[in-house]
């Protein structure tokens, strides 16, 4: 019906798209031997990471932060060991959908054209924060609905006009989908929203990527 928004996990996704990497057939570059060497982490996994990223952001023990080919300032460019199958002992990753927003328009359209209702879908994944501990969820892709709010102009409770208010209004969706999700073995990879309602005209997720020119933190 009208408003309902299907919040589906990035990973099931993924695996939709083939989006395995077999550890067993990398051979790392010597970037990713060195920088191995200094994170104390598999340098297969790490030639991995840095074919996903456009730069390395920071690094620590175990720990790489990059920036991914999509525009994410993120942990290990999103490639996850956690509930990845390893069929007869092979060690894979998974990575990301090379197109998010397309991944969700795709599901979009088949969705909806097999209930008979336009459905919204967003692929969600878990992101950390640069200020904040803990994961939360967030959008990577977005079919259906404005990924972002933009209620510049509009008064405020009392009158005033607002300024810069620009709500990431998937990612809020994404987030409270989370809740029901979980993070590890809940095996809840597929959330309905129901009872949203929204006037602004679709857009997609990557319209919520900061673009570098208006990034302070870079």
């Amino acid at each position: 019906m009208a408003g309902d928004v299907l919040v589906v996990a990035q990973k099931v996704v993924s695996k939709a798209e083939d989006r395995f990497v077999d550890l067993a057939t990398v051979q790392p570059s010597q970037s990713a031997r060195s920088i191995g060497a200094e994170i104390q982490k598999d340098p297969r996994l790490v030639d991995v990471i840095l074919s996903e990223s456009t730069r390395v952001v920071r690094q620590r023990p175990n720990l790489l932060i990059v920036e991914h080919r999509l525009g994410y300032v993120m942990a290990n460019a999103g490639v996850d060991h956690s509930n990845v199958e390893a069929p007869d002992g092979r060690e894979r990753v998974l990575l990301l959908p090379r197109d998010p927003d397309g991944s969700a328009q795709a599901l979009r359209a088949k969705l909806s054209a097999r209930f008979d209702c336009a459905l919204a879908v967003i692929v969600s994944d878990s992101f950390g924060r640069a200020w904040r501990r803990g994961t939360v969820g967030v959008a990577l892709g977005a079919a259906g609905l404005p990924a972002a709010l933009d209620l510049r102009g509009h008064p405020d409770l009392f009158g005033q006009t607002l300024q810069t208010t620009v709500v990431g209004f998937a990612d809020e969706i994404a987030a409270a989908a989370s809740l029901v999700m979980g993070q590890a073995a809940e095996g809840m990879p597929v959330v309905l929203v129901r009872g949203l309602a929204w006037s602004a005209s679709a857009s997609p997720a990557r319209a919520l990527v900061r673009p570098p020119e208006e990034d302070l933190f870079r």
